[in-house]
């Protein structure tokens, strides 16, 4: 009955050491309740707390301390000491080492002798999996008195599962480099950012024809019928469009009536002039109006032949849908659709301003087709713009026109793709800081 009493308060504050593992919020606050908890019942000298990555330890957390200064004498020896303790672990169970009992190297026993009592206590926790989390050594002046060790199986085995849960969230760590690691990274890094690289863009970009006529409306009027559908092939004289000629019909037939009643003034007046000086008169007045009737006349003629539009040459017509030009106005000189070359094509690109790179006439153009992907056609700048506009999507680009690379039967007129643009040879840190720069230097003005 005494003996149970007397284990009472113990287990009472074995229970209490339990609670505290369980309620920390972090692996460090954990690591400082593992090292200082347990001080009460073994009155230990110091408690270390080591966290396993490999062959290698991360210190967590040293009793009475804390912030440890990791470049102090006692640390520097405690990394290579905790290897060496590591290895006298055969089983998953705490070991107790004695000074006397064992023989580690001489860096390790001079160290020993200096800044650890006779024993140690060294307890191993892990995971269900086994694999070892870390190490808590316990440094004493004597074996743990019965029944310590047994009541204290469960504290170890709250702190592996309390460890493993955090273990979880720091495992990241173990792939974090050394200082050693960290600088040679950075060097390499370094050299990696001056390799010299070929400079690209891309951009958007259509399959055009070298050589395309703008067909354009010969006059003001309304687009009465359009005679050929998108990419035909007409030869020329081929009939394209037609404008609508109600207006200019009327007009003809009204200057006709006019020109008639000139006529017939005129010849009235030649027949009724018996005064030579005064009858030379009028029929010079009638006989300039008439030639003006008819001159209005011929001009209206002419125009009407004008509403029929054909082709100067053979070609393909280009334009988006005929619906889109039906009973629609147009001026003298609005381009109604293209008449191009299908066997001279050419790479139409459009390379916005933020995405710009030095190119000269020559440059190497590689065009990837949306309904080609895997097979790129080649060629090279052959013109650029100097001056960017905006398009229809409200970015500012420059034109660029590029050649087509022998005789490809995928490059039909109009298809559309991405075009990488291939510039001179720049360092690698160039290439990726560019626009950024860019973009700093236009946000501050420096």
């Amino acid at each position: 009955m005494n003996d149970r009493l007397s284990t009472a308060p113990l287990l009472q504050a074995l229970v209490a050491v339990r609670d505290r593992a369980l309620e920390a919020a972090s692996l460090n606050a954990l690591a400082f309740s593992m090292a200082n908890d347990l001080h009460p019942l073994l009155n230990y000298r110091q408690a270390v707390v080591m966290a396993q990555h490999g062959a290698s330890f991360e210190l967590l957390c040293i009793s009475g301390l804390a912030r440890p200064t990791e470049d102090s004498p006692y640390l520097v020896w405690l990394d290579r000491a905790v290897r060496w303790v590591a290895t006298q672990l055969a089983g998953p169970g705490p070991v107790w080492l004695a000074r006397e009992a064992v023989s580690p190297p001489a860096d390790v026993a001079e160290g020993w002798a200096e800044w650890w009592p006779e024993g140690l206590w060294c307890v191993p926790l892990h995971d269900r999996d086994g694999r070892r989390l870390g190490l808590v050594l316990l440094l004493l002046d004597a074996v743990p008195p019965d029944p310590l060790p047994a009541l204290l199986e469960g504290v170890w085995r709250t702190w592996a599962h309390a460890w493993s849960a955090f273990a979880a969230h720091r495992s990241w760590r173990r792939w974090w480099p050394s200082r050693r690691q960290a600088i040679a990274l950075a060097m390499g890094a370094a050299a990696l950012l001056l390799v010299p690289v070929r400079q690209t863009a891309l951009a958007p970009a259509d399959v055009v024809s070298r050589q395309a006529q703008a067909i354009t409306s010969p006059i003001d009027g309304v687009v009465r019928e359009v005679h050929v559908r998108p990419h035909q092939a007409v030869e020329a004289g081929t009939l394209l469009f037609s404008l609508d000629e109600t207006t200019l019909r009327s007009r003809a037939e009204v200057l006709g009536k006019q020109v008639a009643v000139a006529d017939a003034e005129l010849v009235s007046a030649s027949q009724r002039a018996f005064d030579p000086a005064q009858g030379k008169g009028e029929i010079t007045l009638l006989t300039g109006r008439a030639q003006q009737r008819r001159a209005e006349l011929a001009a209206v003629q002419a125009q009407l032949e004008r509403t029929q539009v054909h082709a100067p040459r053979a070609g393909v017509a280009v334009f988006a849908d005929p619906d889109d030009w039906l009973g629609k106005p147009v001026v003298t000189g609005e381009r109604i659709l293209q008449l191009a070359d299908p066997a001279r094509p050419a790479m139409r690109i459009q390379l916005a301003v933020a995405d710009a790179i030095a190119l000269e006439p020559g440059a190497r153009v590689t065009l990837f087709l949306t309904a080609y992907p895997l097979d790129p056609l080649e060629g090279h700048i052959l013109e650029t713009s100097y001056q960017a506009r905006t398009g229809d999507d409200g970015v500012a680009s420059y034109r660029l026109l590029a050649s087509i690379d022998g005789a490809p039967a995928l490059a039909r007129l109009g298809l559309h793709g991405t075009a990488k643009l291939h510039g001179e040879r720049v360092t690698l840190g160039y290439y990726l800081l560019r626009r950024p720069l860019a973009a700093v230097r236009a946000w501050t003005g420096w």
